[in-house]
This record gives structure tokens, sequence and C-alpha cells, in this order.
């Protein structure tokens, strides 16, 4: 077989006229969701001796929705070339050879549903779609042209094989037009005849008209065909035949040189063994053609239940056909067929190849007409797979579209041997298991939570357990009976039962002998034995050890559970997954180590395998269950949730794995070694067994409709893909369908497409919810409906979307064309069917005894011997005898005629045929008139068919029948949707909560308000829970302001409030606050007034603002914070200190800027806000004070800053108002700390220029006393002061000399840059020195000394700076931050060594080490001179105990009050002192270098102490 796996490909798609196609040398493609698979027929093939000659070869992969069209290029040189469409909208050319796409378009708009490349130009494909919209692509030259012939649906066109310009094309209401491309598009012929769906156009394969006797006084004894529209006669049109296939059952060829008509084959009624035509049958054909090369003279066509026919054109006037396969029985196909190919195999064998519904690909030999070979597929995702251990090699597959597989693996003759088990299934198959000893019997679970036994050596159904899972059965399993079971004696129980876990967490023990019988629960026999009394967890798994004595339970929260039976005595739980399990499976019994059966592997939704030897405690016996917790071995590798686990049956302790990272994984548990990795399934995987004859083979099936059987010997990976490998395996996966909805109008008839379409939403994975359904399942019913007649109508109606009426209106259609001949012809071209039926329903009402009606009508005979009957009947004196009564049981409508027993008998035959063709309302009608208005009512209940006429006149039969009927009708109408009516016949019956939980619990709030309001008293508890259920759906989506109507209807008038201001903007909070005042929520009023205002200040909105807090009157005080923030922000701005974006709307009062700030601010508060005495001023501090804002770091916001800066200067101005010196005085110290934490030194300077004018010297005359408690406070106050003046000057001094001042600012850039951890950067350069230098330069010199005179005093007073107390305090804890910053470098080195030890593969774990290693060398690089020998831990501790002792030996006051850093000064001293030598005493130079010596042992400031005090 070579190196390719063998496969059970996804089956070919249905309905699309063209999506298979061969090419000579045996190649044959056919589409399959949203690929092409292709395969390789004849000597080609390299099939194994004696098997059929083809094989699966590979995979065109590319396309993201269906595939609807396939073709080959049919051109000698160029048989590699292809071309598909799909439903993505693209037009795809490949390259078979390479599988690989060669170019594309996407010109369609619409859905494409047409695909052909002509026979005679070697590159022009041609496609239509879904609009009528025709486009030829040339592909050498890369060129298209758009033609719209007809604004209807394409369904097929062929290319001409003789004349390259013309193309036929066949439409959805069954026109069929020739047109020439090279007159762009023109029509040449419009083939009117069908009168539905083109299925296939088939080109005659010879030119001219002589290969048919067909003359033409034949054709005009065909009165039934109308003429075609002939068109000028053209010499390319000239001689040649046309075959259309149509829905109508009809098969017609058309002379091209006439235009019209010349014969028309119907589709023989074939008798299939096993009774009659089912009706349905018909409404499903599909009627493809293929005109044989070198027989111009046959025409090869599908029919209604699968069948090909081979027709004699011979002799038109006789319908000759041949049956293919008549003689074999069986091997024809079960279903419709789409597509027939022919191809001419190396050998020169001529074959055909079929797709049809029924799934599978069948080969024919065209010289014998009998089936060669057959390639079964897949219908929905490969959930399970099973090998039976009794029938070695049958291995069985549970596949989402409804059906089992059971493949022979091991048949000589056949690689794909493969029987097909449907009956009784009926949903996806997610779990399979065969009875371990006795022969044919298999187990099936399903996703609709069925369990089910079948013998697979009958044609039986099987039997179905009568108890359901509530949800999809994951696992079944054979066992030991446990009890009640077990308690029976050895004859009366099997020997075996058959175990089942479904979704919803419980297992299930079934009897195999009494499936009818109740199953049994065995959480219960659980609970008794261990005496459990806590909630049991939710079972996803149960595998039974080999030997019988001990099962294994996997639960949804990753814990393994291990029993002994027979009691189920819990003897062990397992600790380990975390997520649910999956897959449990036990080491089997005959290896070479009897130990190692009792390995247990588990797989679950995380991606690593563990494996558990449980020898010891199986064998400990020990009273109390024992907790594992520690894996005996551990496989990790795959990257997504593990489905399936297989131990090899042919070694010891080799385990192959399933997962949904797309691959399978073989591995050597003992070793922990992965083996090898198998990537050939192109989605998730679901399970894997191994082959239980070859050690080297193994089987998996996938979401991708595949099952595939590979060698571990022949695969090149030894591990699951990592890293980049990985994502192109997701790449591979995305390429796959994805689940959204199609934006398309729904076919008005074909219903399968969309349905067949459904196959790309399979479900997220077995073991979650369940998806919308397969392309199998959707037509599954309709299957068992064509093989069993006996089915009741309502099933066939449901599943075919189509009303079956349908088929006695278009009868009725073909009686009354006599009559009515021109019009209803006419009506029938124009009008779509629904409404001419509607015309013939206006013309006669329905009869309601129609069966009686027609006996009456019947010949002359019957009619005479009715009434000897009758009289026989009626005039006997005695009771009538037999035959009498035998007569009147025969002649029912005679009822009428005679007693009332005969009538009744008479209406319930009527009544039973309105019911089967689907009339309820008749049967009622005609109950009514037999007075049994109360069975009426029940029937109607029973089938949903209640009605509003029938529920008014349900009170003539008594009160409580009404109340009944009302209550099933509105029941009935929940089921339909229709709540509010529901809920309106429930008020009629005076029941009012019902009805307003009706509403309520189908989310109809407002309707069910209304109802609730108007009908209970206001008081009622109810109506409150109405409008806070309503509030709290609207507050989820959204909907705030809605949300704050129920609250304030519900009297919740806080959560009102709240819900309105949950928006966050300002109008929203303005509402808030204005809603929690009126109802006197006055906290949260006032804090929602707050927020509002401070968001309005974010757009400058002074004067919004304003008014926010004007709503509130505690917030007088936030009043007076924002007066002074707009007032300083105004005088920033005019200075041009501060960027604004936007205009702002100032305040009146902020006009006029002379006198001095604090001046301004008092007058302002005097006129606009009216404070003037003491008292409120001291109500103004108490209400500040009692707000407390977080200190400021350099990552504060401006506008956040500046309100909190202007918060504690309004303290500050309040309290000088009072003379609370003392307050006034903190006040101001955080204020200008609060600007120099966050590094803006502009705005520290600019709030000494506002508040200290003058300086600190009459707030120390204020102060007084020298041992006042704020004299630290007003200490560090001045210090600043004299900090901030300082800087200034040595800047005035750098000015003019620009080389300098680079010079100067590149040390105070680097001096701050290297200490982030001190508060030496709250001086920002950036901010400050444009603003403070820009003016320098131009400065003439004389200003220049007199600075410096006035320097002199600044430089005095900067011995306030030199405090040794504060240097030393700053000392220590700048080695504190030291100590802690080296420690936490040292813990980064750790980790980084750490998680350098495992990464063995690869570049992909070493990213965040190549960052650290960056960030550590940048550090390295900043500190190369402090490079020193590395400190030890003991060494580090003893600093930091050390500093922090010294720090506690402070007083408090100096630690409380911050001060500028003292070196920091001492170093622009020093600067200064360079620069400009005579500016500096002697003295001071030497105080400023004696404090850097003694406290500069930090790194920081170790190198400018060298700089200066060298």
């Amino acid at each position: 077989m070579g190196q390719e796996p063998r496969v059970l490909p996804p089956s070919p798609n249905w309905y699309c006229a063209r999506c298979s196609d061969a090419v000579p040398g045996g190649l044959f493609g056919f589409a399959a969701r949203t690929s092409v698979f292709l395969v390789r027929v004849g000597p080609g093939a390299d099939a194994i001796p004696g098997t059929p000659p083809f094989r699966v070869i590979g995979e065109l992969v590319g396309h993201t929705e269906r595939v609807s069209g396939f073709t080959f290029s049919h051109h000698p040189g160029q048989y590699n070339l292809c071309a598909t469409s799909s439903d993505d909208g693209t037009v795809k050319i490949w390259d078979v050879e390479t599988k690989t796409v060669v170019t594309e378009h996407a010109l369609h708009q619409h859905t494409i549903s047409a695909l052909h490349w002509s026979p005679r130009v070697k590159d022009l494909i041609v496609s239509g779609d879904e609009k009528g919209v025709v486009f030829c692509y040339w592909l050498n030259r890369n060129d298209s042209q758009h033609l719209f012939i007809e604004p209807r649906t394409i369904l097929c066109l062929t290319c001409s094989p003789h004349h390259e310009d013309l193309i036929a094309i066949g439409y959805k209401d069954g026109i069929v037009v020739i047109i020439d491309i090279s007159k762009k598009g023109e029509v040449i012929h419009r083939l009117r005849g069908h009168d539905d769906e083109i299925h296939s156009i088939a080109w005659c394969p010879l030119p001219g008209e002589d290969c048919l006797s067909i003359n033409q006084e034949e054709n005009s004894e065909e009165p039934e065909i109308p003429n075609g529209k002939v068109t000028a006669q053209t010499p390319v049109a000239k001689g040649c035949y046309l075959a259309t296939g149509s829905k109508d059952q009809t098969i017609r060829i058309w002379s091209c040189s006439r235009g019209r008509g010349v014969m028309m084959l119907k589709l023989p009624s074939l008798k299939r063994r096993g009774g009659g035509i089912d009706p349905t049958v018909k409404e499903r054909l599909w009627l493809t053609l293929h005109w044989p090369k070198d027989q111009p003279t046959q025409l090869v066509s599908s029919c209604f239940g699968g069948e090909l026919l081979l027709w004699d054109l011979t002799q038109s006037w006789r319908r000759k056909y041949t049956l293919f396969s008549a003689s074999s029985e069986g091997q024809n196909h079960s279903r419709i067929v789409f597509n027939l190919c022919p191809l001419q195999t190396e050998d020169d064998k001529q074959l055909l190849l079929s797709t049809s519904m029924d799934r599978d690909v069948k080969c024919w030999d065209m010289a014998t007409l009998e089936c060669c070979w057959t390639l079964p597929s897949l219908g929905g995702f490969a959930y399970s797979l099973a090998f039976s251990p009794v029938d070695t090699g049958c291995l069985a597959i549970g596949v989402g579209d409804g059906m089992i597989r059971i493949w022979n693996t091991l048949s000589i003759k056949n690689n794909y041997d493969v029987k097909n088990f449907w009956q009784g299934v009926k949903s996806k198959v997610t779990a399979l298991c065969w009875h371990p000893t006795k022969e044919g019997c298999l187990a099936f679970g399903t996703d609709d939570g069925k369990v089910g036994l079948y013998d697979t050596y009958s044609s039986k159904p099987p039997q179905i357990s009568s108890t359901y899972h509530k949800k999809t059965v994951y696992t079944l399993a054979w066992g030991p009976p446990v009890p009640p079971t077990a308690l029976g004696g050895e004859g009366d129980r099997p020997s075996l039962t058959l175990y089942s876990c479904g979704g919803e967490g419980i297992v299930l023990q079934h009897n195999p002998w009494k499936l009818s019988g109740e199953a049994f629960d065995i959480n219960k026999l659980i609970r008794d034995t261990n005496s459990i009394t806590y909630k049991l967890p939710v079972h996803t798994e149960i595998s039974w050890k080999a030997d019988g004595k001990i099962m294994a339970l996997g639960n949804e929260d990753g814990s393994i559970e291990i029993f002994r039976v027979p009691n189920l005595k819990l003897i062990c739980t397992i600790q380990q997954h975390h997520k649910l399990v999956n897959t449990i499976s036990w080491h089997h019994e005959h290896g070479s180590q009897p130990e190692l059966s009792y390995l247990m592997a588990s797989g679950s939704n995380n991606a690593v395998i563990y494996v558990h030897n449980l020898q010891t405690v199986i064998e400990s016996n020990s009273e109390s269950p024992v907790t594992i917790t520690e894996p005996y071995r551990t496989l990790s590798g795959h990257t997504a949730k593990i489905t399936s686990l297989a131990w090899s049956p042919h070694h010891d302790g080799r385990l192959v794995s399933a997962s949904y990272d797309g691959t399978a994984q073989v591995w050597d548990t003992l070793q922990e070694e992965p083996l090898c990795n198998f990537r050939g399934h192109r989605g998730r995987l679901f399970c894997v067994v191994w082959s239980p004859l070859d050690p080297d083979c193994i089987y998996s099936g996938a979401d991708d409709f595949c099952v595939y059987k590979w060698l571990t010997s022949m695969q090149e990976h030894s591990r699951p893909p990592q890293g980049k490998k990985s994502i192109e395996l997701e790449k591979k996966r995305l390429s796959q369908p994805k689940p959204k909805p199609k934006k398309k109008k729904k076919p008005t008839s074909r219903v399968p497409i969309k349905q067949e379409l459904c196959d790309r939403n399979e479900d997220e994975g077995v073991k979650e919810s369940s998806g919308p359904v397969e392309n199998g399942v959707s037509d599954q019913e309709t299957e068992e409906e064509a093989r069993e007649p006996e089915l009741p109508c309502a099933v066939t109606s449901a599943v075919s979307k189509e009303p079956i009426s349908c088929t006695p209106v278009s009868v009725g259609f073909e009686k009354s064309k006599v009559t009515i001949n021109n019009k209803v012809t006419l009506l029938k071209k124009e009008l779509p069917k629904e409404k001419s039926e509607a015309l013939m329903k206006k013309r006669k009402a329905r009869s309601i005894l129609p069966l009686s009606t027609s006996l009456d009508h019947r010949s002359k005979e019957e009619i005479h011997q009715d009434c000897l009957v009758l009289a026989t009947a009626k005039h006997s004196k005695a009771e009538p005898n037999e035959d009498v009564s035998a007569d009147l049981e025969e002649r029912f409508h005679l009822g009428l005629f005679t007693d009332r027993a005969t009538l009744y008998r008479m209406i319930e035959v009527e009544g039973k045929g309105h019911l089967e063709n689907g009339h309820p309302e008749l049967f009622h009608q005609l109950m009514l008139w037999k007075g049994d208005l109360k069975g009426v009512l029940r029937t109607a209940a029973e089938r949903g068919e209640l009605t509003d006429n029938l529920v008014a006149m349900a009170p003539v039969a008594g009160y409580h029948v009404w109340v009944w009927a009302v209550e099933a009708f509105a029941k009935q109408l929940c089921f339909q949707d229709q709540y509010v009516k529901a809920a309106s016949h429930l008020l009629s019956i005076h029941k009012v909560y019902e009805a307003v939980e009706l509403l309520k619990s189908n989310h109809f709030y407002r309707e069910a308000i209304a109802v609730a309001k108007a009908r209970l008293r206001p008081e009622d508890p109810i109506l409150k829970d109405l409008y806070l259920s309503w509030g709290a759906v609207l507050e989820k989506d959204g909907h705030y302001a809605l949300a704050a109507k129920c609250y304030l209807g519900a009297t919740s008038a806080y959560d009102a409030a709240k819900v309105l201001s949950k928006k966050g903007d300002a109008t929203s909070l303005r509402t808030a606050a204005e809603l929690a005042s009126i109802v006197g929520e006055n906290e949260l009023s006032a804090s929602l007034a707050l927020r509002c205002a401070q968001e309005l200040l974010l757009a400058r909105n002074w004067v919004g603002a304003q008014e926010a807090l004007h709503l509130h009157e505690s917030l007088k005080g936030q009043r007076l914070v924002f007066c002074l923030l707009e007032l300083l922000s105004k005088h920033l701005e005019e200075k041009q200190l501060l960027e604004v974006k936007s205009s702002s709307s100032y305040n009146a009062w902020t006009a006029g800027s002379e006198g001095l700030f604090v001046e301004r601010v008092t007058a302002v508060w005097k006129t606009a806000f009216s404070l003037d005495s003491p008292e409120q001023y001291q109500a103004a501090v108490r209400q500040l004070q009692s707000v407390k804002y977080p200190s400021a770091t350099s990552n504060t916001p401006s506008k956040q800053l500046l309100l909190h800066l202007c918060h504690d200067l309004t303290l500050a101005v309040l309290s000088q108002q009072v003379a609370s010196w003392d307050t006034a005085v903190e006040e101001l110290l955080r204020a200008v700390m609060r600007s120099y934490d966050s590094g803006n030194f502009t705005i520290m300077q600019e709030v000494h220029s506002a508040f200290l004018p003058e300086g600190c010297d009459h707030l120390r005359d204020k102060l007084g006393d020298h041992q006042s408690p704020t004299t630290p406070a007003f200490k560090s106050l001045e210090a600043f002061f004299i900090y901030g003046r300082l800087y200034e000057f040595w800047w005035s001094l750098s000015g003019p000399c620009p080389e300098s001042s680079i010079w100067v600012r590149a040390a105070h850039r680097r001096m701050t840059s290297v200490e982030q951890s001190q508060q030496l950067n709250n001086v920002s350069p950036e901010e400050t020195e444009p603003k403070a230098s820009q003016p320098e330069p131009s400065r003439p010199p004389e200003l220049d000394v007199r600075l410096t005179e006035e320097g002199e005093q600044i430089l005095r007073a900067c011995k306030e700076l030199f405090s040794e107390e504060h240097a030393s305090l700053q000392n220590s804890q700048r080695t504190v931050a030291e100590v802690q910053e080296t420690l936490a470098d040292m813990i980064r080195q750790h980790q980084k060594r750490q998680l350098c030890k495992p990464t063995a593969d690869g570049p992909a774990k070493n990213e965040p080490e190549q960052e650290a290693e960056q960030s550590l060398s940048g550090s390295q690089h900043q500190c190369k001179e402090e490079k020193s020998e590395p400190v030890s831990l003991p060494e580090l501790t003893k600093r930091l105990t050390e500093a922090n002792e010294r720090i506690a030996k402070f007083p408090e006051s100096i630690k409380t009050w911050p001060f500028p850093d003292v070196l920091e000064c001492c170093l622009i001293l020093l600067h200064i002192k360079s620069q400009h030598p005579g500016c500096v005493t002697h003295e001071m130079q030497q105080q400023a270098q004696e404090l850097l010596q003694k406290y500069s042992n930090t790194k920081v400031y170790k190198r400018h102490c060298q700089t200066f005090c060298t």
C-alpha cells in the first residue's frame, strides 16, 4: 500500500450537478465537505493483488466552505489540472500532482451552483451562480467575461464538446438555454418542455444529427412538447443533440438544428423488493445523465431509488432500457444518485463512477453493467472505534450520520468490506462496545441518550434499552453484574451486564436479557455500600479491569474512583487530573510481565496523560479508601485535550493517545518516551484503536469525517507538534468549514441542500454540548421512511419540509387543463405553485364528506347495488343477516340512509381520511356534528391542533371542560412560542398569577407588568418582583435609564440612582444626583454630584462643575476647592505654564488678575459664595478635612494632581482666615509635597510664589513659639522654599553660557535617572528647564550681578538645608531601599536559573531569558564603577537590620514631615562653586563636602563624592 495511510473518506457532497469527475489514465476526484478527495483507479493504484484496483491518494485542501463543483481539464497534457467552486465564493484551479492551487478567482457575488472546464478550449472554465450570473474565466491570460442571461437560479451548465463558444445552461424552473459566448452570451435556443429543476445536461458525443434515427413525422406525434424559441439559423448551432434530465421525472433529447425537443423518456416506476414505491421517493428524485463517448445511441441515467438505467435511443417510439446489475441483487445504490463520471483506465477499460445519497462511491464496468467495487464513506464525525474480541478484524465505527459501520479489515478480496447498520439508531453514534465473548453482539450509545444492542449477524432491528440517558452517551462497558442484577441465581442472570455513562453524569447498569426492564443507577449501590451522605461526583467515564473485579469511574472534577466488586466498595480515589476525565484504559493481562495489568492510563480535558500502578492498592485490602496524588508515569506532549487511549495488545506498556491537537501519539509508557506521531487528520481526533493482528497498525477517527488506518513505522514525527508546527495544524483546522450561518435565501424546494450544508456544524466534541445536526442525520429520517412505508405522514412532512399535499394539487392541474385550456397553462408558467393552489381553493371549497361523495359517483351498476343493499337492510323484518351486515360494512357511505350506528361508522371513516390528508379542522367539524365536543377537544389537544374556534366552543361542554381546554390551548401556544396570546387565554379563566409568571419566565416583562398592574392589588409582592427582575435584565444589557424607571417602580430609589450613575458620564451622574436628592438619599446625592463635577472638570467645564456642586449644601467646601482650582488654572494658563487642549468655560468671577493671589481667592469666596464669618470658614474646614486624598506619584495625571493640590491649598487659606496657623502650615506643606512627589517643579514654584510671595518669615512670626508642635512642619516648608530658590539661582547662573548649562543639565539628568528610588527624581528637568531657562540668555549682564547679590541671601539661607539629622535619616532610608533592590535582584537571578534548567527543546522557552539578560546587562552597564564582589545574604540582612534600627532612633517629628534631599542640595552648591568660585564661601563648601563624605556610602552618591571631595 505504500506509505500513504488507508482512509475511509467523508461522503461526496449531495445535490450538486457536477461535484465529481475523472480523467483518462485512472484519476477520479469527488468533492466532500470543504475539500476534494482523489482516487487512483486501475493498474496505477498499486492495490494489493486480488483486491479492487483503486486507492485514495490524497486531498485538495484550501476552501473554507462546502465545495459545490469539481471538474478536470479533459485536454491531453493537462489532465493534472482541475477546478473547484465553493460556497466561500471562490473558484480555484489546482494541480493534482502537487495538490496546490495554481490560481483562483472570487468574481461571483452569490453562491456558485455550476462549474465546467470547457472540453474544447484548453484554459476556459465556466461557472454559474444562484442569481443567474455566468463567468467565463480564461486561465492562461487571467481574463474573465461576465454574462447575465436570465434572472433565474442556475443548477447546471455544460460546454459543448463540438463548438467552443456554445454552452448549455439548465435552470431551477425547468428552462434550458444554449448561449454563444462569442456574442456576449446571446441566447441561440431557449428550450421549453421541462417543468421542474434541471439536474443534468449532456451533449451527444458525436456532432451532426445522423447518429439517431429520428424523423420529422415522429416529432409531430408528440404534442405535449411545445416548440422552443427558434432564432435565425446559425452555422454554429447546426447539427447536434442535447440530453437533459429533470426533477419532473423525464429525460428529453433536443435537436440544436431545429431548436426543439425530439424525444422524451419518462422514468419507469421500478418495483423494488419489499413493496411498492414510497410516494415520497419521487419528491426526492435527482436525475443525472451520462452519454457514453463510443455509444451515441445509448444514454445512462439515474432513477428514483438509486438504480442506473442504460437507455436504447435507436427506436424512439419504444422506451427500451437495461437495468445496471440486474442479475446480482444488492449491488445497486439504495438512495438517489447525484453524479456519473466516465473513466478510461490505463488498461483501456471503460468504467463509470457514481456518487449517491447512500454515501457509497460505486464503480461500474460499462461492458458488463456490473459493479466492480464500492468505496464507502462517512457522513459525520467518527466518534467511536471498537474491534470485536471474538470476530477478529471486525472494526465497528460509530458515526455522526446516524449509522454504525462494521468494517471487515481482514477481507482478502475487498479492502473496504463495510456494512452499514442504521435501523433504530436515528442519532449520532457516540459510543460502541463489543460483548467480550458473544459473537456479533455490539452495544451502541447515541447522542440523544439511547443505549441499544445490535446482533450484527442478523438483519433484525436492534434491542433498545427502555431507560434513556438525559444527555449524550459517553462510554459503554461490559462488566460483571452488581446488585440488584447480581442477586439472582446463576441461571437467572447474565454473566455480563452492560454499563453506560451519560452526559448528565450517571452510570446505568442494563440487563442485556431484559432491556425492556428498568436500568439501575449504580450511584445507589455506591452510596449504600460506602455509607456516603455527600453529593456524588458527576461521572464521565467507566472502565472495567480485564479480570472483571475492579471498576474505575472518571469524574467531571478530574478525580478517578476505583471500586471492587461485588458491592462496589470504594478502595481508592486518584486526585491527579483537575479537569473532566475523558478516557480511562486498563493494560491487557496477556503481557510478559503480569504486574503490568495493574497499570491504568487516563486522559482528561488537560493535555497530560497519567499512568497509575494500582497493584499495591488492589492487593492490600485495606478497610478505608486510599487517596493517590502521585502518578506512576506522566506522558506530556499533546497541546489539547485527550479524547481516547488504547494499550497495544502486542507490546508491554505501549500506549496510543488521540487528542484535540489533531494528532495521535504512540508512547513507551515505562520509559515515558514518545515513539511516533500521526498527523494525517485535518481535525480534532475522537477515537483511536490498535489493530488486534498487526502490531504496526493503528486506526483513528476524527471530526474531519475520516477514519485512517496508519502504520507506526511509517511516521516521520516522534512527538506532537509544538510551537510553530502546532500553529500550522491550527491553520489546517481553521481551513475547515466555519459554523457560521449562511446569509442566503432558503431554497423553496430541494431543502436537503441546506440540511447537507449543516454537516459543517458538527458539535464541539463528544463530551461537550451537542451541536447542530450533520448531513447524515438531517436526512436519516427520510431514509427510514423510504424503507419503512408504514411511518406516519407527520414524520414525512416534518423531514422533507415540503407539504405532501403538493402532489394532489399538481394532479388537479392535469385534470383542469382540458376544460380551461389557455388560462391555466398561462397561470402555470407565471405563478408559483402556492398562488395557483390558492386560486383553486377559491373556486371550490373542500368537501367535508369527500369519500361518501366519491362513492356516490361510481358506475351505474355499483349505485344500483347500493339501492338493493339499502332496501334489504331497511325492510328486512328480522335482524339483518350476516351478508347484509358485511355489505353495509363495506358500503359505509350508506350510513347516511340507515341507522345511527352506521352513520357513526361513516363519520369515523371520513374523519380518519381527513386526518391522513392533513385536514384536522374538517375532522373536528365532523366530530362536532356527531355531538362529541369533548372528544374533539381531547383529540385536538393530544395532536396539538387546538384552535381559537374550538376553544370558543368549549363552554358548550361545561365549565370544567372549558377551563381544561383553555389551559391545554395555552400550553400548545407556548410550544408555538406565542406566549402573549397564551397569557391572554389564561386571563380569560382568571389565572392571573399563572399568566404573569408565564410572561415573566419568557422575558415579556413589559406585558407582565401591564397585566399585574391592571389585575392585582398595588401592594402585591409579585409586582415589585417583576420590576426588580426587569430592572436587573435591563441593567445587565446596559439600558440604565429604563432600569432606573423599573427600580423607581419598585420603590427602590437608591438602586435607581445607583444604576443611572453606572454610565459614568456627566449628564447621567447629574440626573442620578438630582434623583437621589429628591428621594432624600443625601449622602448618595452628594457623592454623585461630586463625581459629576469631577467629570465636568476633565472637560474643563467650570460653570457646569459649580452648578453640579450647587445641588448639595454639604458640598460647599468642594465648591471652594473648585473655585480655587479654577483661579489657579486660569493663572497658570495666563503664564503659559499649563497646556490647554480644549477651550474652557470659566465663571465670570475669574476676570481680573491684579493683587495677590490669596487675596483674590478670599475676595471671590466672599462675593460669589457669601463666605465671610469665621463660623462659615470653620464649617468649610470640617467638611474638607473629612476627605482624604492619596499622596502623589510621578504617574498622577496633571488634572487630578491639581485638584488634590487645591484641596490642600483651600484648607490652608481657610485656616489662615480663622487664624489657625498650625493647620495652615501643615496644609501648605502637603500641597508643596504633592507637587514635589509628582516631580512637577513648575507647580511647586507656582505654589511658593502664589502663597508665599514674601517667603516664610510672616508665617514664623504668626507661629511665634519656637517649641510649638508645628515647628518641624514649618522647618520642612521653609526648607522646600529655599530648595526651590536654590535651583532657580543655579539655573540663572548657568543661563548665559550654553555649554555649562548643557553640562549641568546632563549631570542633573544622570543623577535623577540613577536615583530612581530616592526623592531626587522629583525635579523633572523636562518640565521645568524650558520654562525657567528660556528667558535667561537675553538677560543683560548687570541684572546677573544683581541676582548674584540677591543670591548671597539665598546662599546664606542654604545653611537651613544642611541638616545633619535629616542627612543621616535619608542615608539610612537609602540603605534600606538599596538592600531591598539587591534582594529583589537576587530573587530574579535565582528564578532565571530555575527556568533555564528544564528547557531542553528549543528556543521557544528562551525568550524570557534573553529579556532578563538584557535588563540585567542594562543595570550592570549603569553601575560599571560599582561592580563589586557579590554580597552574601546574611550580610545584606545585617545591613537592613542596622539601617532599620538607626531609623527607629530618630524622633517622630523628623520622620513625619519630609525634607529636601540634603546631599542633593550639597551637590548643587558644589556645582555653583565650580562654575562661579566666588559665589560660595569656603565654610559652606567645607560643610557640604563633609556631609557628602559622611553620608554618600550608597551607590547613588559615591561617584559624585569622588568628583567633589578629592
